[in-house]
């Protein structure tokens, strides 16, 4: 009994909060990808601070629809291509799961790139990093139960780190960057808006989104669970942007300085060392390294996630393969297309990373939008069906989602 009495109420929520914990810190760190790592790196090299605000606008967005896509995953207990198939029917949900099987082997591809870049920059090749990097996310996934998956994706994610030390070593102008985030503006060019929907398109990847609410799922989340759970998507949400605002600023303040234009993130790295340091290189490198093996993990899982989905079969960290073959076939097949796409001499990497990027711009939308309906949907979500404050916020972004589209696929046609 004293033993019991000596456990303080503040220990009791510490404890349930680390208990919930894992969809939305997951989710949200795992959109920091090479492929964003690329585009934030950009955005601060060839804009300086002028863009923060695009970055802020999309944390967010990202806010709000993890936190909207969580919430359906633990009140319906279905993963987002299951509840499209069920309410809008079979050809959207084949579709959208076909669009997204798609994207996601091109943004794998873009996640091993990652690796073999990062790892030719402390001298190791591709043929050794990309081989390497593809067992050990499959053992990770294949060999171990969900906790212990769980554990790994959070010690994984500590490497991020790296990038806020490089952001200070850098030594940015902090007022140039607070008038970034605080006033928007944006040059009416080809350039600038591709980089404003890339920014936008790779914070609210539709593979994260599916992401969050499978994995909710998966970890058998309640309805009691949902005020942690907030907190949860709040916290991963929130470090996301926040390491996207030191790439930027680390960018911004060395490579845009002095005029440096690059075309991924370990072009970044290697510009770095003569501006800020051996260090600032290399802990921008271990940050594309940690990124991408998380990345690399959570892609394929949310790609058998959502065949699972749509085809109705077992789909869980916990069930063995000879229980859920169908999951553990589409990870080992994602992930084993994309390493072998990377190791190809001579491969189309750019076209396929174009594409890539073509097919989540066109994906995520029609997300948005299921996502909204679903949410609104008495029948399925119940008690928690959505306000009419927050469907004006779904609609505000659907919105400017739409209308960053729109503006590149005119500038692309003109």
């Amino acid at each position: 009994m004293a033993t019991r009495q000596s456990i303080s109420p503040k220990k009791i929520r510490i404890a349930a909060l680390l208990a919930v914990m894992g969809p939305g810190m997951i989710a949200g760190l795992s959109d920091d990808d090479p492929a964003g790592i690329t585009t934030y790196s950009v955005l601060g090299a060839d804009y300086g601070y002028q863009l923060l605000w695009v970055l802020v606008a999309s944390t967010f967005a990202l806010i709000i629809l993890h936190d909207l896509g969580a919430r359906i995953g633990v009140v319906t207990r279905q993963g987002m291509i299951g509840l499209i198939r069920q309410k809008y029917g079979a050809r959207s949900g084949t579709l959208s799961a076909v669009a997204l099987i798609l994207a996601n082997v091109g943004t794998m591809t873009a996640e091993f790139a990652g690796i073999a870049a990062a790892g030719q920059l402390f001298g190791f090749s591709k043929y050794v990093t990309v081989p390497v990097a593809a067992f050990a996310v499959s053992f990770l996934v294949l060999r171990n139960s969900f906790a212990k998956v769980e554990k790994v994706f959070f010690l994984i994610s500590a490497g991020f780190i790296a990038y806020i030390i490089a952001g200070f070593m850098a030594g940015p102008d902090w007022g140039a960057a607070a008038k970034g985030v605080l006033i928007p503006t944006i040059p009416f060019t080809q350039d600038a808006i591709f980089i404003a929907t890339a920014t936008i398109g790779t914070t609210l990847a539709p593979w994260g989104l599916a992401f969050i609410q499978s994995y909710a799922v998966d970890k058998r989340l309640t309805k009691d669970d949902l005020k942690l759970l907030r907190v949860d998507v709040w916290t991963g949400s929130l470090l996301t942007g926040i390491i996207g605002f030191f790439v930027v600023v680390t960018c911004a303040a060395t490579l845009h300085k002095e005029g440096i234009h690059i075309n991924d993130a370990a072009d970044a790295a290697k510009a770095l060392e003569p501006l800020a340091g051996t260090m600032a290189k290399e802990l921008f490198a271990i940050g594309l390294i940690g990124c991408a093996l998380l990345a690399a993990s959570i892609l394929p899982l949310s790609t058998a996630y959502s065949v699972s989905d749509l085809t109705g079969r077992p789909a869980a960290l916990d069930d063995s393969p000879k229980e859920a073959p169908l999951f553990y076939l589409t990870f080992g097949l994602i992930t084993g297309i994309s390493a072998i796409l990377i190791l190809i001499p001579g491969a189309p990497l750019i076209t396929i990373l174009v594409v890539t990027q073509v097919l989540n711009a066109i994906l995520l939308l029609p997300l948005l939008i299921y996502m909204y309906g679903i949410s609104k949907d008495e029948r399925l979500m119940g008690e928690f069906v959505a306000s009419r404050t927050m469907k004006t916020i779904y609609s505000i972004i659907i919105t400017v989602v739409a209308v960053a589209i729109a503006c590149m696929l005119w500038f692309t046609i003109n």
